[in-house]
């Protein structure tokens, strides 16, 4: 098998890899919740390099995410549910479904009567898939009901919170100034404090702590700001930090182990104008 930028070479490394007897003996083991956790990983990578600016990291990572979409199409084909040719044309027909502005007759719309455009084709979608599920005898759909259905639970918080929220605000459930949410944050801290001082439970705590993020989530998106970036860029702000200590304290012939939170900190301090 050589490479190749055929798609179907690599539809064919992956059947390989699949085949019993023959194939590999890790990949023959994995199933759809196995493979699970390595997809939202390469995900994550794929944003990682963007955000680094990498495009030769970018085209390896794009290739990984591709990599866990024909895998998962692949044990869908053996168990004769769908095969990836049906996974491309389920995409294609979404898209060009959601975009009548662009393959159909409606033209001439603002950016926010297309989001509008879009979230009634995706309701008229979703009350005609479940009619279909019935009409194949097929169990509905596990998702709550209501308006915030549809939010996959295995998103991350911050991001599944900023979409409850927005899903909750089209029906003006929100608030119409970002103020009043650092009002909201504010006394969320002060409860937190509460349960500090009156001994709660360590899941009293966390449940305090869970409702501080959920609001801190919330002004981010009041803010339009994407809570997830926003602390990916944090963490790495950190990590520099942190590095320069490290690297001073042995530039100084100690380490962190042996320096004191004092001399940790104003090395913190001197990093902030140094590595940003």
């Amino acid at each position: 098998m050589k490479p190749s930028p055929d798609l179907q070479t690599l539809l064919d490394i992956i059947a390989a890899l699949r085949t019993p007897q023959t194939g590999c003996p890790w990949d023959l083991e994995q199933t759809f919740t196995s493979i699970a956790p390595y997809t939202i990983e390469e995900a994550y990578e794929v944003v990682d390099a963007i955000e680094r600016g990498d495009l030769m990291d970018l085209k390896d990572e794009l290739g990984d995410l591709l990599l866990q979409v024909v895998f998962h199409a692949r044990m869908a084909q053996e168990e004769g549910r769908f095969a990836f040719p049906d996974v491309v044309e389920a995409i294609t027909t979404k898209l060009v479904r959601r975009h009548p502005h662009v393959f159909g007759d409606t033209r001439d719309l603002t950016p926010d009567q297309v989001g509008q455009l879009w979230n009634q084709i995706k309701a008229q979608e979703k009350s005609e898939r479940a009619a279909a599920r019935i009409a194949a005898g097929l169990p509905p759909e596990k998702h709550a009901q209501g308006l915030l259905a549809g939010i996959p639970a295995s998103l991350p918080g911050l991001t599944r919170a900023v979409k409850l929220q927005s899903k909750a605000s089209t029906v003006g459930f929100d608030w119409n100034d970002a103020r009043l949410v650092l009002a909201k944050i504010r006394e969320e801290a002060d409860e937190i404090e509460a349960a500090l001082n009156e001994g709660a439970t360590k899941e009293v705590v966390a449940g305090e702590v869970g409702d501080l993020l959920f609001a801190m989530a919330n002004l981010a998106r009041h803010l339009d700001t994407d809570p997830e970036a926003a602390l990916r860029s944090t963490n790495a702000k950190f990590e520099r930090r942190f590095a320069y200590i490290e690297a001073e304290l042995a530039r100084r012939g100690t380490t962190t182990k042996d320096a004191s939170l004092e001399e940790m900190d104003a090395l913190w301090n001197e990093a902030k104008g140094r590595v940003g």
